[in-house]
Formats: structure tokens, sequence, C-alpha cells
């Protein structure tokens, strides 16, 4: 049986159950990168969904499927955010001499079926294993190959109601689409209603990239990951980072209205009470 979060908060307080005060914000949701099994905990905790690593939801067998399923579509929150979108797999590269797009085509198609049964409507595409530019290859072509592979894409995405948003990465995990620039000329060259893009605060800091591209990209960005960039940490203090008072207040001035996913090491027992408090004041003070 689906329930909604209205209906659950209303069973719950009337069988006298501690209810969680649920984390959105002035239209922003928040919620957390974790493993299906941590549903309980994040409920627990107040979050507004659960991100899950679509590779693991694909990767699923159809009982164990099923089964998170039917928990999930009895609890107040859905999985309405993925990451890892593709898995380090040679038969799934979009990049490189070796591309299988019929492979990809039924990947695509038997993930996004499955995420959008959960209540998803962004999946994040970082995945550098499936994009990083093999050495001597031409970047011209990988670029040209990455546009192809989104156009197609998106065309999927499209039939199962999804937003494909893509992810820059610091240099160190890939070796290409590091900025959100780089991001953003992708959506503008792709052009499909279905692309959109993410800005993740750890590898913006970590590429030194100006917080001032949210504002330049605000017409596609649809999502946000977060973590505290100095040990990529669940945020908890606004004295972590000096620029943590600018960012949220580019992305309360462009009317952002959508997920912020912690993605993060850490605990939901140490950290995410002190968390979702970091959130609260930042939101609202920005």
């Amino acid at each position: 049986m689906n329930i909604s979060r209205r209906e659950f908060l209303m069973a719950a307080g009337a069988a006298g159950m501690v209810v969680p005060a649920f984390a959105s914000i002035e239209g922003i949701q928040i919620g957390v990168c974790a493993r299906t099994r941590e549903l309980d905990e994040v409920v627990q905790y107040g979050f507004d969904y659960l991100e899950p690593a679509a590779s693991r939801v694909s990767a699923m067998n159809e009982t164990a499927f099923q089964d998170f399923k039917k928990k999930l579509m009895a609890s107040p929150i859905r999985c309405e955010c993925y990451n890892d979108f593709i898995p380090r797999r040679p038969s799934l590269r979009v990049v490189g001499d070796e591309v299988r797009w019929e492979r990809l085509q039924g990947y695509l198609d038997h993930t996004l079926a499955r995420c959008r049964q959960l209540g998803g409507s962004i999946v994040v595409w970082g995945s550098a294993g499936s994009r990083n530019v093999p050495p001597g290859y031409s970047r011209q072509k990988a670029w040209s190959q990455i546009r192809d592979f989104l156009r197609r894409a998106g065309e999927i995405a499209r039939r199962h109601h999804i937003i494909i948003a893509i992810e820059p990465l610091r240099h160190q995990e890939s070796n290409i689409i590091n900025t959100g620039a780089e991001a953003l000329q992708l959506v503008h060259e792709v052009h499909h209603p279905n692309i959109k893009m993410i800005i993740d605060y750890y590898h913006l800091r970590e590429e030194n990239e100006n917080p001032d591209i949210v504002w330049k990209a605000r017409k596609e960005i649809v999502h946000f990951h977060f973590a505290n960039p100095h040990g990529r940490l669940w945020p908890k203090s606004p004295a972590e980072d000096p620029e943590y008072g600018e960012f949220f207040r580019l992305v309360k001035k462009i009317r952002f209205h959508g997920g912020i996913s912690i993605e993060a090491h850490g605990t939901f027992a140490q950290d995410a009470a002190a968390s979702l408090a970091f959130f609260r004041q930042e939101i609202t003070a920005a």
C-alpha cells in the first residue's frame, strides 16, 4: 500500500509514535545519499528523501527490488533522486573505441524504470568510470561521444519521466567535466529537456570554482550535493568553510526549490541531527 507523508504523520500521531520533524526548509528539501538498507535511519532522523545509488537499485534481483519497493511505499518518503548512475563496467563505457550503445540502452531503460517506480525524478550522472577519457584519446572526440550519449539517454529518460543531471567532478576523480561551467556548456550543447545539471559543493570547492556558477547556471540546475569540503564530512557548523554563506545566498537568490543531498563521510547517529540544524540555520539566514 502506498502511503503519503501526511497519512503517515496522521497515523503515527494517532498511534502515539514519535514523529520525525521532516527537514524541508522554505521549499528546499534535505536528503542524504545512503544505502537502501538505511531507509529506517533516513526516516528516523527526519530527512525528506533517500538518495541511493541507481547502479545498486538496478543490480537488485527482482525479489529484493520488490521487497524494498514495498517497504519504501509504506514509509513517508521516496527515493526522489539517485547517484552513481552507471557502474564502472567496460560494456557501459560512454567514451572510447568500445562504446556499446545496445548495452547502454538496455541498462538505462531497466535502471530508469526502477528509479521511477521508487518515486524518482532525478538521476545524477557523475560516474567517472563511464566517462573518463582513455590515455592518448582525443578529448574532442570524447566530448562529442558524451554529447551523443546524453542526447540518446535524454530520450530514454523522457519516456520514464526522469531528468538526468550532469555532475561536475573534481579532477582527482574525473579527467573531463570538472566544473559547473563545463557541465553548463554540455547542457546547452545537448539542448534536451531531460538533460540538466547539478552542483556538488565539495567538488566546487575542490576545483576552486567561483560559487557564482550557481547564478549563471540557475536555469539548468535541478539538484545539489553537499559536504564539508575539509575532509568531505557531514556539515555541522557555518565556521567550517568561509564560502558556505555565499553559496547559500545564491541558492536562495535563484529561488531554488528542490533537493540538497548530503554526500559525505559520517554516520546518522553522530552527524544527522547537527547537519539538519546546520541546513536550517544556513538556509533561513541566507
